[in-house]
Parts: structure tokens; C-alpha cells; sequence
């Protein structure tokens, strides 16, 4: 137990060092708080929970960690050149340098996953929602036109009529992705609703939200931090979020899950190739991937980044 020890100390020492830093606005930890407040915490958290008995995924499987990083950055993209679209955030006070920028965008964008994977394996490790039951879902495959329909909706409108249907895009990706999942054998929360096992969909919705409040939270008195153009009432703010979009965070968690299992569909059914097929095939992925992440990046640069 030493390891996680020393992660928790280590980390512990840096949020320290890093909160000091801005409340004398005193860099790189004023400009980059959200970053060095994130990470300290999901590595502290991932080694409290290993340290107090529970499962880990740093600890248990690093390897699983390790891939949600560039995985996040990716998924995160998505929803980044949405906004192009809908323009419901902006940035404000990011270096003028390019490398530093784009290094700031890397490692908070790539925390999104990690975060929500720690905040599910602390919740987890609390035992809440272990005793939820439910009615089991019967035929969820009869589901299927009418989740696609709504999935297709939620993603079409937003971008047809953005001041109007913009908090539809939060679900877009669930009701897209959970009917072709719970098909091929993803990891499904249709699947965990027709066992009749709803926690896993309610940890996911309660990490989000968990997350969430600390996301605003950290970026408030961030020097370089993100501000919101909600074209609807939405409630006094908490911190720069408006109240009502806080109900936001826990379906995007729900949408970062469905993501995140359609990739590893992906990439089952990659290893099943031949060797140079299977080669080329994570060549062409991940310079794809690379290819829309840069383009999304100069496109914050173009049209969210406003100082």
C-alpha cells in the first residue's frame, strides 16, 4: 500500500501548494488552477478509495485509466464543436502561446473521464444505491425505434434552433447509442435496467452531478476559466453555472458512459482483425482521431476562446 500512500501525499501536497498559488494569483497555478485542482484530486480520491479497501481504477486496472485520457480528450472534442454551434460557453484568459494553450486544453479536457470514473468508484465504495432494485425492463429491443427517434431529436434540434432546444444535446448520444449497445453487448444500461439492477445508472448520474459541482466550483476563480451564454432562464447561478444547469452534468455522465462503451465495441472488434488489418485499422483511428482533435482545438482557438 505504499504506492497509493505516496500518491495521496503527493497529491495532497499539490492542491495545497496549487490553492496557494491562487489566492496569490501566482503562476502557472493562478492561470491553470483547474487543472492542478483536478488532477490532485482524482489521484488522491482513486488512492483513498484503493487505501480504504474499495476498487480502484488507477490502482486495479491502470491500464483501463490510462486509456480513458485520450479517450476523454476525444469525447470531450465532441461536445466542444457542438458549442461552435450552440455557443453556450466561451473561454476567457487563456495564454496567447500556442503550445501552452493547446497543453491546457490536453490536460483538462483529458481529466473529464478520469474525473467521472473517480467520483462513480468513491460513490461506489460508499455503498450508495446498493440495495436499489427495480421493476426488470421487459423487451427493451421494442425500445429501439423510439430511443433512436428521440436520439436523432435531441441532436438535430440543437442544431437546427440552438437558443431554443440547446439542453436537448445532453441526452443525445444515450437515446443514439443505448439501443446499439444493449444489441451488440456493450455495457448497457438498458441491460442493467432489464435485470432489474438500476445502480449503475444512478451512480453514473450521481458522479455527474458530484463532478459537476466541483467543476464550476474549481473554475470559478480560475484565471483561465469558461463563462456561459444560456439563452433561457435558468435560475441564479451557482458559481458562473445558472441552478437549472446543473441538471446538465448527471445525463452527460450518462452520455460519457454510452461513449466511452461504444469505443470498446470498437476496439473488441479491431483486435478480432488480422494483424495487419488490425494494424492499419487503429492507424486510420487514431490519426482520425488526432485529425478531429486538432481541428476542434483550432476551432476553440477561432470561435469559443473570446480572451
Amino acid at each position: 500500500m505504499r504506492r497509493p500512500l505516496f500518491v495521496l501525499i503527493t497529491s495532497l501536497a499539490v492542491f495545497a501548494a496549487a490553492s496557494a498559488g491562487l489566492s496569490g494569483k501566482v503562476e502557472p497555478f493562478y492561470t491553470w488552477y483547474f487543472s492542478f485542482a483536478w488532477w490532485p484530486a482524482i489521484l488522491a480520491t482513486q488512492a483513498a478509495v484503493k487505501l480504504k479497501g474499495g476498487r480502484s481504477t488507477l490502482f486495479d486496472d491502470p491500464r483501463l485509466f490510462a486509456t480513458l485520457l485520450p479517450l476523454s480528450l476525444t469525447i470531450w472534442l465532441v461536445f466542444e464543436a457542438l458549442n461552435f454551434r450552440l455557443g453556450n460557453w466561451s473561454y476567457l484568459n487563456l495564454p496567447r502561446e500556442l503550445h501552452w494553450r493547446w497543453l491546457g486544453y490536453a490536460l483538462s479536457f483529458s481529466s473529464v473521464l478520469p474525473a467521472l470514473t473517480t467520483a462513480a468508484d468513491l460513490l461506489e465504495h460508499t455503498g450508495l444505491f446498493a440495495r436499489s432494485r427495480c421493476k426488470p425492463l421487459v423487451r427493451p429491443d421494442a425500445l429501439r425505434p423510439g430511443l433512436l427517434a428521440a436520439g436523432t431529436a435531441c441532436l438535430v434540434l440543437p442544431l437546427m434552433a440552438p437558443r431554443l432546444f440547446f439542453p436537448l444535446v445532453w441526452g443525445a448520444f444515450v437515446f443514439l447509442l443505448e439501443p446499439w449497445l444493449h444489441r451488440h453487448g456493450g455495457d448497457s444500461l438498458l441491460s442493467d435496467l432489464e435485470s432489474g439492477r438500476p445502480r449503475r445508472p444512478l451512480l453514473l448520474l450521481a458522479s455527474g452531478l458530484l463532478c459537476g459541482f466541483f467543476w464550476e466550483m474549481w473554475n470559478f476563480r480560475a484565471g483561465a476559466r469558461w463563462v456561459y451564454d444560456i439563452p433561457l432562464p435558468a435560475g441564479p447561478k451557482v458559481f458562473e453555472m445558472p441552478l437549472l444547469g446543473f441538471l446538465g452534468f448527471p445525463a452527460f455522465a450518462l452520455e460519457c458512459f454510452c461513449l466511452t462503451s461504444a469505443f470498446f465495441i470498437l476496439r473488441r472488434r479491431v483486435s478480432l482483425l488480422s494483424p495487419g488489418t488490425r494494424r492499419l485499422a487503429w492507424a486510420a483511428l487514431i490519426l482520425g482521431a488526432a485529425a478531429f482533435d486538432v481541428w476542434v482545438m483550432r476551432g476553440i482557438d477561432s470561435w469559443t476562446m473570446i480572451s
